[in-house]
């Protein structure tokens, strides 16, 4: 009965619009897919919701993340937790709420990400807004800002994050490490927009830098540092048939791949960079490829690196590399 009286509501409001012409017809017919994707829930309750989300996923995605994804919208939308979800399963949702969680597996359908879809994600136990213009920070990531940590607890100096994207490596390390003054430079202006809501909404104070890092001769450095850390783009053209579409359809290539002549660009410009402005004893870190672990060490050694490491991340991978000057 409810599903009857409120279709019949929308379908009125929308001979209305139509007749006085206020309703575009892209509009129309995102909301008519929207009331027959509705129409395949059994109920309006919570524990609709959870089957529709395995019934039109399975096959899509594994078991495990179409639960993840679940819960990820529960929170986002409801602040429900994964208890919650079972324990009120037989909770009425209004049709605005209903339409929010199809229209998330309607994106999820198309492979675009969670973390897009919703807005946001968590990195390090803080939350970072995300969107096409930034690449959605990983657990390899985590690791490189928890070994930095681990290996600094006391610095005073600077900090500079080098493509530093939603700004997920330069805010978190500013917030473990307050006494630090962390500067972050990206070449694009929309991923500095980014990071710069980022930084607000952690409570955080930044120094953000727009330069392109290849040229960095050009850009007048007014500090030295005594940590540089970068994650650049290391993903080959060559390994892109190994990606998923959800990378490859929705996250930014500028910030992901470089040409197979040349997979080391980044990292060659950013330790010539670093020799000009780091503090004696001052230490670079990277996030790598795992492919061009012998690579990167000998490229840092023929530019006068010393106590070069390689480290393994979660996963066994060789995904870490730091020197010091």
């Amino acid at each position: 009965m409810y599903k009857a009286i409120l279709i019949k509501h929308y379908f009125l409001e929308v001979e209305y619009e139509l007749i006085n012409e206020a309703m575009l017809m892209p509009h129309l017919i995102s909301n008519l897919f929207g009331i027959f994707e509705w129409m395949k829930m059994k109920t309006n309750k919570v524990g609709a919701v959870s089957s529709y989300f395995n019934e039109q996923l399975s096959g899509i995605y594994e078991t495990e993340e179409i639960q993840n994804f679940l819960f990820f919208s529960f929170e986002h939308i409801l602040g429900f937790s994964r208890t919650d979800i079972s324990l009120k399963k037989e909770e009425a949702l209004n049709e605005s709420t209903l339409l929010r969680f199809i229209y998330i597996v309607k994106d999820l359908k198309l492979f675009k990400p969670i973390q897009y879809i919703l807005g946001n994600t968590e990195f390090y136990g803080l939350k970072f807004e995300v969107n096409e213009n930034v690449l959605i920070p990983r657990q390899e990531t985590e690791e490189l800002v928890d070994l930095i940590l681990k290996e600094n607890k006391y610095i005073n100096g600077n900090i500079l994050d080098i493509g530093t994207g939603s700004g997920c490596i330069a805010i978190s390390l500013q917030k473990n490490l307050p006494r630090a003054s962390v500067y972050a430079l990206d070449v694009s202006d929309k991923a500095l927009e980014v990071a710069k809501r980022n930084a607000e909404a952690n409570n955080t104070s930044i120094h953000f830098i727009h330069t392109d890092i290849l040229k960095w001769s050009e850009y007048e450095f007014n500090t030295t540092f005594d940590i540089i850390v970068s994650n650049p783009p290391y993903v080959t053209f060559a390994d892109k048939n190994k990606m998923h579409k959800n990378v490859l359809d929705y996250e930014p290539h500028l910030a992901m791949f470089v040409e197979d002549e040349n997979p080391l660009l980044f990292y060659n410009a950013i330790a010539d960079m670093a020799k000009q402005h780091l503090n004696s004893n001052g230490k670079l870190y990277f996030e790598i490829n795992e492919s061009f672990g012998n690579e990167c060490i000998l490229l840092m050694k023929g530019k006068g690196y010393k106590n070069i490491e390689l480290i393994k991340d979660i996963n066994e991978k060789y995904r870490i590399i730091k020197a010091s000057n």
